[in-house]
């Protein structure tokens, strides 16, 4: 992509009176880039560019209609309303969003498109539209107040720019942002290149990264929350309620992750990979200036863009590593009971509370199996069905499973391991061969530990 400075966008970017304007006199190069662009027809699915999935999302549609000056322009329209969410079976909040989803349907389009996007307020409050990252005419920026009137409730407004550049972007609310972007008014903006430097992705996946307060029992996100968020999301899902993604071995594999979370930065590992970073939020990184990594750090604010190629078949985990992200509605200021000997306390607290239960003493694993009841619209802090035990994790976490063969839109179930090729229970005949020594007495950790004093 051709670097853009600010007076070349509002140039290029000017609309179509402008835009004659300019063919008239503009010798600057990015100018004449979006003039070509401007003569190319729509951008085309399958044609131009391999759909882009929001595993547990959606992509907005659109329609062309006839432009004024001649040209086809995309039509989209977003619907800011009240939405019932759920975040995984047992959480649902009462949040806010657009076309009855949160967070908001991915927008699609191509290099070169023009879109008009009609926003309608269907909510109580007014609102604005901000396309975070989109070089466009300063009066389509969105920031209610400065660059336009708030939409009223009831009201629809039109945002209208050609895309003169390309990658993954963002939109979301820029009226009262702390309370409107806290309760869902956010989605992603994938622009694909219109010639392309790489080859084109097999998967083409896309993750917007969230944080939320609920407290247990309440069906209202706290947008007043600085600092202790409990519902870590990737497309407003938490594990167990997180899609898995899928690829078949030897397929282009491009992740792309944006971050609009209130407070937090988000470290994105994936397992038994490494992956290309080739994109951020300002255009691709140059052939030269990329390099492999096993973990993106998806900045506030920002969005970064991975590629690999599937070659190891099996089921990987992918989550933040952040390691409190990986958990639900937990609570920061949960007493460390960590190496607790509760002697008698669970019968003499039963009395008073029947179903009382010490726990934590041994850390939060084992509360992926115990089933304990919790309170209402809330859901255990860890814990999914795994094919071996339960996964003791929850908030940012999914896989991605890779198979010799796929059958398209179904889950291929978990992955079938050949023989042998499970860690396991090594056996003495094991351990003798090898001469390994094992002294298996085992104290729990409630009995304290040993101390190890220095002479």
């Amino acid at each position: 992509m051709n670097p853009l400075s600010r007076r070349t966008v509002l140039a290029s970017g000017a609309g179509f009176a402008a835009a004659n304007a300019l063919r008239a006199r503009s010798t600057i190069p990015a100018a004449n880039r979006a003039r070509a662009l401007a003569d190319l027809p729509p951008g085309q699915p399958g044609k131009d560019y391999t759909p882009v999935v929001t595993p547990n999302g959606a992509t907005l549609p659109w329609k062309l209609v006839d432009g004024v000056g001649g040209g086809a322009v995309k039509v989209y329209h977003l619907v800011a309303e009240p939405v019932t969410h759920e975040f995984a079976p047992g959480l649902e909040a009462e949040c806010w969003g657009y076309n009855g989803r949160v967070h908001g349907p991915t927008i699609e389009a191509v290099e070169g498109d023009r879109i008009r996007i009609y926003v309608t307020n269907k909510l109580g409050a007014p609102t604005t539209v901000h396309w975070h990252g989109i070089l466009l005419l300063n009066g389509m920026d969105g920031v209610g107040g400065l660059n336009q009137k708030v939409i009223r409730p009831g009201e629809t407004f039109r945002y209208e720019f050609p895309l003169i550049q390309h990658g993954t972007y963002m939109y979301h609310s820029h009226h009262d942002e702390m309370t409107q972007m806290a309760l869902g008014m956010l989605g992603l903006i994938v622009i694909h290149p219109r010639t392309p430097t790489r080859p084109r992705p097999d998967r083409d996946y896309a993750f917007m990264l969230s944080e939320w307060k609920i407290v247990p029992g309440t069906r209202r996100p706290d947008p007043n929350e600085m600092t202790d968020f409990n519902v870590l999301t990737l497309n407003a899902r938490v594990f167990p309620g997180t899609a898995p993604i899928v690829a078949r071995v030897g397929e282009r594999v491009r992740l792309r992750f944006g971050n609009l979370s209130a407070m937090d930065h988000h470290p994105i590992h994936l397992h038994g990979y490494y992956f290309t970073l080739v994109e951020t939020d300002g255009g691709e990184i140059p052939e030269a200036g990329r390099w492999p990594e096993t973990t993106v750090l998806v900045n506030v604010g920002s969005t970064r863009t991975v590629e690999l190629v599937a070659d190891a078949p099996g089921d990987w985990a992918m989550h933040c590593h952040m390691t409190h992200h990986v958990m639900n509605q937990m609570g920061h200021e949960i007493p460390n009971m960590i190496g607790l000997r509760p002697g008698d306390l669970d019968g003499k607290v039963q009395r008073l509370l029947p179903d009382y239960m010490t726990m934590g003493q041994e850390g939060m694993g084992d509360m992926a199996e115990m089933g304990m009841r919790v309170p209402k619209n809330s859901i255990a802090m860890v814990g999914g069905t795994g094919p071996f035990d339960p996964i003791t994790m929850g908030g940012m976490f999914t896989i991605l499973k890779v198979r010799e063969e796929l059958e398209e839109g179904v889950d291929p179930g978990w992955y079938p391991y050949p023989e042998g090729t499970v860690a396991t229970n090594a056996t003495s005949a094991e351990l003798a061969r090898d001469g390994v020594e094992v002294d298996s007495t085992h104290a729990p950790i409630e009995t304290g530990g040993h101390h190890h004093g220095g002479g």
